[in-house]
């Protein structure tokens, strides 16, 4: 695999991403009972946004720096924006927190994280990061091949966020795999599956694949930030939620329509249904 996220931190896609993921952690916290958030494709954790890396394709351009110096910001955009500005204290924009450092944020001491990370560069890194925190642990593996191990967790509760690099052609196809054999030893848990949008006729194939596995409550959510029809680039990127808590389609609705205004680049538009 020859995928770096630095190259793509703080995009239009990873903001889309956090927003949803804020909202859904924040769900979780509504039980007193603990939960474990599993990450199968964890990245470094954080990533330097001044680095000549990321400078190449500037894309945290056309993302969180769009949101950075705005002040009228609905509460859940707030308290995402809140967590990326603790990285960044002198208030210039330099670090973007990954999902990881997100997550740890938003997780109450009784909470548990479990991370991996495939790339033994970038394993070194987000353990690194994580040295210090109790709560988490931290694998060189294949995402895909510990969840066969470690669900269902101990808690009983808990999120999986899956979000590959897909630089395979069959990632979609593996995707649905992984999940339905995921599913089927842990019923009740929470997953998020990210994707990125670039052709309709991919993504309706996706949809009816998950579809067809049998899943219940697959929830769709999707933002572009070019039109539709627009098959040569990231038009946009996507979610289903599988098992999302209690109103959570609700506190997201209230901004999706806020965040496609501020992040659009060309007719952009917004989805949120139930497969």
């Amino acid at each position: 695999m020859n995928y770096r996220h630095l190259y793509h931190a703080g995009n239009f896609a990873d903001v889309f991403k956090h927003v949803v993921l804020t909202a859904l952690l924040q769900a979780m916290q509504r039980k007193p009972k603990p939960f474990c958030y599993i990450e199968t494709h964890a990245g470094a954790g954080k990533y330097a946004l001044n680095s000549t890396t990321a400078h190449k394709t500037q894309e945290f351009e056309q993302g969180i720096q769009r949101l950075w110096h705005l002040t009228d910001i609905p509460e859940l955009v707030s308290s995402y924006l809140e967590i990326v500005k603790k990285f960044n204290p002198s208030n210039q924009l330099r670090t973007y927190p990954g999902s990881p450092c997100l997550a740890r944020q938003l997780l109450r001491p009784e909470d548990r994280m479990v991370l991996c990370e495939l790339q033994s560069e970038v394993y070194a890194q987000l353990r690194q990061e994580f040295s210090r925190t109790k709560q988490a642990r931290v694998y060189l593996e294949d995402g895909y091949g510990i969840l066969k191990a470690i669900l269902p967790p101990l808690e009983r509760r808990g999120v999986v966020l899956i979000d590959p690099s897909f630089e395979q052609a069959n990632e979609f196809k593996n995707l649905v795999r992984q999940v339905h054999a995921a599913c089927q030893r842990w019923e009740t848990g929470v997953y998020v599956l990210w994707y990125p949008i670039k052709s309709q006729r991919i993504l309706q194939k996706f949809h009816r694949d998950l579809v067809a596995t049998g899943i219940k409550e697959l929830l769709t959510i999707q933002l572009y930030v070019y039109p539709k029809d627009v098959e040569l680039r990231l038009n946009g990127a996507g979610v289903v939620i599988i098992h999302p808590p209690y109103q959570l389609d609700n506190a997201i609705s209230q901004v999706l329509p806020w965040l496609c205004e501020k992040l659009t680049v060309e007719r952009g538009s917004y989805v949120l249904e139930y497969l």
